[in-house]
């Protein structure tokens, strides 16, 4: 996918839903409906079909978890529709469970973290098109929860921080270029990695989001 993205936003700050509505429509893409609560989401979901929907965590009424526990609602009923988390909180237990069903298509970053517009919707496109963007803190909170269990303890410090960029969505050249290592040691770690997480041989694709949901602890 590399057209307009339709969006769907849910943030219950005005300024904010108006100001990320003003700039993903100036740079081309289709606001296909704003909401302050989730009290409509898979209403909103089911009527317009975006491809991606950004969901603040606090939402009206209790501005607490009603945000991430809509999303985990939606991704059961429209699998097929991205979901990114756009919050300054981290809870890591509701996001270990959005990342639970294995089917990619989600992304949590954190508010006050995104400096780039171009960087926020790249990670809408990795979203829209079944991949990840997990901002570098959830998935350290989420690496942290994991570490005591097996098959993540098999994994060397290197193929950890292989996986941390994985999770965050980044591409082998991008991620050799983070690293300062070659291509092809990067495919060398994925590749030790899938074996320690006792991921078979099949898409390439669905193994590397199989591996990042292994860090849901």
């Amino acid at each position: 996918m590399t057209g307009p993205l339709r969006v769907l936003i849910v943030e219950d700050s005005a300024i904010l839903r108006d100001g990320l509505a003003g700039l993903l429509t100036e740079r081309g893409h289709e606001i296909v409906a704003m909401a302050g609560d989730a009290s409509r989401l898979n209403e909103l979901v089911s009527r317009h079909d975006p491809d991606v929907a950004v969901v603040d965590v606090r939402l009206p009424p209790s501005f607490t978890d009603e945000g991430l526990l809509a999303a985990i609602e939606l991704r059961r009923r429209f699998p097929m529709t991205g979901v990114l988390v756009f919050s300054q909180w981290i809870e890591t237990r509701y996001a270990t469970e959005l990342l639970a069903n294995g089917a990619g298509g989600v992304g949590y970053l954190l508010k006050d973290r995104v400096a780039d517009v171009r960087e926020f919707v790249d990670a809408l496109y990795r979203v829209a098109t079944g991949g990840t963007a997990l901002d570098p803190e959830v998935v350290s909170q989420l690496m942290g929860a994991s570490r005591h269990q097996d098959p993540l303890a098999r994994l060397t410090p290197r193929e950890r921080e292989v996986l941390e960029s994985m999770a965050q969505g980044l591409t082998n050249q991008a991620i050799a270029a983070a690293l300062t290592v070659s291509e092809r040691a990067v495919e060398k770690h994925i590749g030790n990695i899938f074996t320690k997480l006792d991921l078979p041989p099949s898409d390439t694709h669905h193994r590397r989001v199989l591996a990042v949901l292994r860090l849901k602890g």
